[in-house]
């Protein structure tokens, strides 16, 4: 019987959080991962775990258009034709009105939005071309609506998210899957940054456990966990006025 070739996903964002789970995950699951992250030193913890015949590395930085075309073409000539991208990577800085800056907004941006844009570009020719290809791009439930010390992080999830809703019925044509990853706050490095309580805060496993299920269902968005989603989709609807009356008793006023 002939061995049946391993499907090859990209995960950036991989050397921690919920991008490392993810790698994980689809290792357990008998993928070949191709993992990239500006640092892949974490990586090695995959040694214990077997699963590193699994998992391979490309650092790269995702700001950097040329390398990540450079990147994306060394993955598919030694692993093979992507099947799933999970574009992942980002970072969060909290900012409030008082220490507004343009550097912190212009960084934000950089990373979270032109980096996945980076990715996209050359990945969307070639799964256009293939007229088949799965995608999913990492945004958050903060891009739903302005909160309190996230005027310039939530401004990128919400460009993230808007990115995919237009890009959705587009890619449709082609037989491209692209789905909408919303979650809520997971316990990462740059959560143990913040100093305000985190309702329902989630192991990144559990997060990788949740967005493997949903990237197999036939959904657009895979938001979690519900507890928190559900309210912070409430809050899209709700009139200005009452809106602004909550996030203001977020703050303390």
């Amino acid at each position: 019987m002939q061995k049946k070739t391993p499907k090859v996903a990209w995960v950036t964002g991989a050397s921690k959080g919920i991008g490392f789970a993810l790698l994980r995950q689809l290792a357990k699951d008998g993928w070949l991962v191709a993992a990239t992250a500006r640092s892949t030193a974490k990586l090695s913890e995959l040694k214990n775990d077997n699963l590193a015949d699994f998992v391979h590395n490309f650092p790269c930085d995702i700001t950097s258009a040329k390398d990540i075309k450079l990147t994306l073409n060394k993955i598919e000539k030694e692993l093979g034709n992507i099947n799933l991208a999970i574009l992942n990577a980002g970072t969060h800085m909290p900012m409030s009105a008082e220490h507004f800056s343009v550097s912190t907004v212009r960084a934000l941006f950089e990373i979270n939005v032109m980096g996945t844009a980076n990715c996209l570009e050359p990945l969307l020719k070639l799964f256009i071309k293939r007229k088949s290809g799965h995608i999913a791009i990492v945004s958050s439930l903060a891009g739903y609506r302005g909160l309190p010390s996230a005027s310039a992080y939530g401004a990128t999830k919400a460009a993230l998210i808007n990115m995919c809703e237009a890009l959705k019925p587009e890619l449709d044509q082609y037989g491209i899957n692209i789905q909408l990853v919303n979650p809520g706050f997971v316990k990462t490095p740059l959560t143990d940054k913040n100093t305000f309580p985190m309702p329902f805060l989630m192991k990144p496993e559990d997060a990788a456990e949740t967005i493997i299920s949903g990237l197999q269902k036939n959904t657009f968005e895979i938001s979690f966990p519900w507890k928190f989603a559900l309210p912070m989709k409430i809050l899209r609807i709700i009139p200005d006025r009452i809106f602004f009356i909550l996030t203001k008793k977020i703050m303390g006023q």
